[in-house]
């Protein structure tokens, strides 16, 4: 089902998901979903519990799977019309991204450096490229000397930077995080947004599900705003957060700083 021809255009799109919906028996959950988001470029998406926020994540990395729309990864469609690519095509399209989940989901009997390497190792990388690589990913996440602990040993901060770095291991075009920050308290979380921070200013493509507001405007170029499995409201943060335009933004808003 992949696209024979892929748009060279620079601009093109790195993920694009047009009317996306989802259900759970009668209860709908996305509703006609649709967004673009552009290489280097940080989407933030917003909104109350139950508004489909995970449930979108979850379908654009196929953990979830949808019930119509598509899905587009630089142009080439996972997903057309609810139909999904074959499995060798879907392998290849998760290589594209990487998912950080809330409460880190690290292999607790493998040590930091395995939790890492164990991806790029199934996917042919040699050992010492790999273990290169991993210590180097570990660098950048403030965690040197820690490759050979075990998720146990480890603060929820600093399992949560090794679920980073395992996320990077495969170099995907781009990252999704779920709330990374909701199972860690309000220290540890400063730790995990300061390496998201830096990846932003880096230019790393990045999905965030998140309830830190002051984080979302600072470090986004498009912010979502979702309410009963829609898009309500999006646009520039300063926009969606200075100025709002539909009431349940502003009352969303109203409430998150009460």
């Amino acid at each position: 089902m992949t696209d024979t021809k892929k748009n060279e255009s620079a601009s093109q799109a790195i993920l694009e998901i047009r009317g996306l919906q989802k259900s759970f028996g009668v209860l709908k959950v996305l509703r006609d979903i649709s967004l673009d988001v552009e290489p280097g470029n940080v989407v933030s998406i917003i909104g109350p519990s139950g508004s489909g926020k995970s449930t979108l994540l979850r379908c654009a990395t196929f953990l979830e799977t949808a019930d119509g729309g598509d899905i587009l990864y630089d142009g080439q469609h996972a997903v057309k019309a609810g139909v999904y690519a074959n499995k060798t095509e879907l392998a290849k399209f998760r290589t594209r991204f990487g998912l950080v989940f809330q409460n880190f989901n690290l292999f607790p009997h493998y040590s930091v450096m395995k939790n890492i390497s164990e991806a790029p190792l199934l996917h042919g990388q040699s050992k010492e490229e790999t273990q290169e690589y991993a210590m180097s990913l570990l660098k950048k996440m403030g965690l040197e000397g820690k490759e050979n602990s075990y998720p146990c040993q480890l603060s929820g901060g600093q399992q949560q930077r090794v679920a980073i770095a395992r996320a990077l291991a495969l170099k995907p075009e781009i990252l999704f995080f779920d709330e990374p920050t909701s199972a860690l308290d309000p220290e540890l979380t400063g730790e995990v947004l300061k390496v998201i921070r830096q990846l932003a200013e880096e230019k790393m493509t990045m999905v965030v599900v998140t309830h830190e507001m002051p984080f979302a405007r600072a470090v986004s170029n498009h912010v979502i705003f979702m309410d009963g499995g829609v898009i309500v409201e999006e646009g520039h943060p300063e926009d969606v957060f200075g100025d709002p335009q539909q009431e349940r933004t502003k009352q969303f808003l109203r409430n998150y700083q009460k």
